[in-house]
């Protein structure tokens, strides 16, 4: 059966983030993930995972200064103390919410010309986060974004991402295979998926274009689930989607589900 958690940062927005967790419960959901939790208390975020009876099943790193335009410190060399404080603090969230994955953005690339040198200070980063996170039975995540919706992000190639993982041959980092970004950059989804199975750590889902719900677009996901369930991924998809209309609403693709996959 397929786990499904819903990503509190995209659905049921209608509702304040707090609120959202017995928006998704009442949804049937006992699994959720969310982007950013760091403007709420751990205590009040606890309390609405215990009180609704639902597990964090991932969070990322602190991005630095989202409304400035960053996406992700780990390819910054001159904010290296910035991005060990961030990996402090997503350390300081997950453990105490018993969230075992951690995605961490890579950054905006100034020019091309630098991404030699990025790429050198983004591996050197990884490895500093993933040692800290293994002290926690932690797994990080790295994920390929298409430049379409955040142009000039450094991690914005698939091959790229697997060549870095590879590389830094480190157990608890892993890739987190989001099926609108690989669509939007490259599409050839579940023979990619096959061939680095064993180096994926989490999936993320929404339909192309839009970023909508499954259904509403080009991706036909009843082959995706049905692809899923033969390749035996044991892990959580996070349904990292923007409703088309109300968020309630946006649920019907789960019951055409073959042997009612469903919510966890």
């Amino acid at each position: 059966m397929h786990q499904f958690a819903a990503n509190l940062s995209t659905i049921f927005t209608e509702v304040p983030f707090l609120e959202r967790f017995k928006k998704a419960k009442q949804a049937g959901f006992s699994l959720v993930e969310c982007q950013f939790p760091y403007r709420y208390s751990i205590e009040d975020i606890k309390k609405q995972l215990v009180e609704h009876q639902q597990s964090m099943v991932l969070i990322n790193l602190p991005p630095g200064d989202w409304v400035k335009g960053d996406r992700g410190l780990a390819i910054a060399s001159n904010r290296s103390e910035e991005f060990r404080e961030s990996v402090d603090l997503g350390i300081h969230y997950a453990t105490n919410l018993k969230t075992y994955n951690i995605h961490c953005m890579s950054g905006i690339l100034a020019t091309e010309e630098e991404k030699e040198h990025a790429r050198e200070v983004y591996i050197k980063n990884i490895k500093y986060a993933a040692a800290k996170m293994a002290e926690h039975n932690l797994t990080l995540m790295i994920e390929p974004i298409n430049k379409f919706d955040i142009p000039g992000y450094f991690l914005s190639n698939f091959n790229d991402a697997v060549d870095i993982v590879q590389e830094v041959q480190l157990p608890n980092v892993k890739l987190q295979y989001d099926f609108y970004h690989i669509q939007r950059m490259q599409g050839n989804l579940m023979a990619t998926f096959q061939r680095y199975s064993n180096l994926i750590g989490h999936i993320q889902i929404a339909d192309v274009p839009g970023r909508h719900q499954p259904g509403t677009g080009e991706i036909h996901y009843q082959q995706v689930f049905n692809f899923l369930k033969n390749s035996r991924y044991e892990g959580y998809i996070g349904l990292e989607y923007v409703p088309k209309e109300k968020s309630e609403d946006s649920f019907g693709w789960l019951s055409s589900i073959e042997n009612g996959g469903g919510k966890s």
